[in-house]
């Protein structure tokens, strides 16, 4: 199968490079344009598609390709782009960086190879001159294949620009879109270890006008079209879930199980793939608060406790009494549920905040969630298990990414996760009741018998074995 889709990548030397900045004005330009737009995020980031979702109002999406082989990352590509103008990928890192220093595995570049998408590099260029030349004709020449089209300068004044931009496009060849000088006002970039989403921006919305403003000024949107009307089709094989090798048991299930799904401020990273795929199963997703509702949804037969920052919200997680004694009883009394990384800090019996004073939540881990003075365990891992459960089975993985400053008394024993190299692995997650948690964050796509085990789940309500070790 062959679609067409308009699309450019915006990535960088390395991180810092103003790659999310520069990507949330474009966007805004072409929604002020009245273009149909979509957006994408290579690699495992949650705070930067949400940004791109605070500019287009729609879900953006993850692109890894550690998480999904080449068919499938360009089946689930080609559905998010399918009838849409045009479709703007942020890499991540470095353009070349992967999942090791001498591996461009995972990289923004495989997966501008895969899909066949134009580049535009960032360049940092504050107290650079010729040698940002120099800079340039490296990126495109490390790998032959680099398909970077154009470049767009950060921090620079206009006066800079113009007399640069010749130079860049008669010694490289390629196209000097424009540039963005300094403007505080503008900036959207993550700081303070990332701790910055779209919410905690007062003014995001006006940062936005004004940066879309200045970017329709400064960037040269007719030609970035140009360049993303380039791409070539894209060829792919569609994947179907019911090509899966899953099948039902025999068990009677309701028709239309109903998901409650954590979304506020403390609980907000999900993949939208994840939630997707959910929905496609025949899942209602119920959306709720554990900082403001007093209860879970009614008559839900599932729940769902994403990442995010709980930490941060530890008072008034804990003071929800209602909210806390609900999630209890119901886990208590066999509610299915997922857990992962600030979902599955939520369930200990006390978490610290960033000041390291304790606090009770909802207490179905008789363990501590504490604060760590560094990452723990961070990057890309897959996951098979080593107690016997019901989700995932002798010889399955999943993958899965890791990235917090928490700890717990006690990670479990029921999947071991492995790095990519193969030489670092550890015992995680707890199977309690129905609940399976842990720090990982996985990418239900990865194994769809996964998801569909845990829809089953929720359907027929069955018990499952409760770890040993609680």
């Amino acid at each position: 199968m062959k679609i067409k889709s308009n699309r450019i990548m915006i990535s960088a030397c390395s991180s810092g490079s103003g790659k999310t900045t520069v990507t949330c004005g474009i966007l805004k330009a072409l929604k002020n344009r009245a273009l149909k737009t979509v957006s994408c995020k290579c690699g495992p980031d949650y705070i930067d598609p949400m940004f791109h979702t605070a500019v287009l109002g729609i879900p953006s999406k993850n692109i890894d390709p550690f998480f999904a082989n080449e068919n499938l990352l360009k089946t689930l590509f080609a559905r998010h782009v399918k009838g849409q103008d045009i479709a703007v990928v942020e890499g991540v890192m470095g353009y070349y960086d992967g999942l090791s220093f001498d591996s461009d595995r995972a990289s923004s570049y495989e997966v501008a190879k895969t899909l066949q998408i134009p580049t535009i590099l960032v360049i940092n260029a504050r107290g650079m001159a010729l040698t940002m030349i120099a800079t340039i004709k490296g990126m495109m020449e490390f790998r032959k294949d680099s398909n970077i089209k154009g470049v767009i300068l950060n921090n620079v004044p206009k006066m800079v620009y113009q007399s640069v931009a010749p130079v860049i496009e008669k010694e490289l060849g390629i196209a000097a879109l424009g540039y963005l000088p300094v403007c505080e006002d503008c900036s959207v970039e993550s700081r303070h270890l990332g701790l910055v989403t779209p919410e905690n921006i007062a003014d995001i919305n006006e940062r936005l006008d004004k940066l879309g403003q200045l970017t329709q000024e400064c960037i040269d949107i007719d030609r970035l079209l140009e360049l993303a009307q380039s791409a070539p089709d894209i060829e792919y094989e569609p994947e179907e879930i019911g090509d899966q090798t899953y099948t039902k048991t025999n068990i009677q299930t309701k028709a239309k199980p109903r998901i409650a799904v954590a979304r506020d401020e403390a609980f907000c990273f999900y993949y939208q793939d994840n939630m997707e795929l959910l929905s496609e199963l025949g899942c209602e997703l119920i959306y709720f608060s554990p900082i403001k509702d007093k209860t879970l949804p009614e008559n839900v037969d599932g729940l769902i406790l994403g990442g995010g920052y709980p930490e941060l919200y530890c008072d008034e997680l804990s003071t929800n009494y209602t909210m806390l004694n609900d999630i209890r009883t119901k886990l208590e009394n066999g509610l299915p549920c997922l857990a992962e990384c600030g979902g599955y800090m939520y369930l200990h019996e006390t978490m610290e905040d960033r000041n390291k004073k304790e606090y009770k939540m909802v207490g179905i881990l008789k363990e501590k969630t504490y604060k760590c003075d560094r990452l723990v365990r961070f990057g890309y891992i897959t996951l098979s298990p080593l107690q016997e459960n019901e989700l995932l089975y002798s010889g399955e993985e999943i993958k899965a990414h890791e990235f917090h400053y928490w700890d717990s008394s006690d990670n479990g024993a029921l999947m071991k996760a492995e790095k990519p190299s193969g030489k670092r692995n550890w015992q995680c997650m707890h199977n309690i009741y129905n609940t399976f948690c842990g720090y990982p964050h996985l990418f239900y796509y990865s194994n769809v018998d996964f998801a569909k085990r845990f829809v089953e789940l929720c359907s027929t309500n069955k018990i499952m074995r409760v770890d040993k070790c609680l």
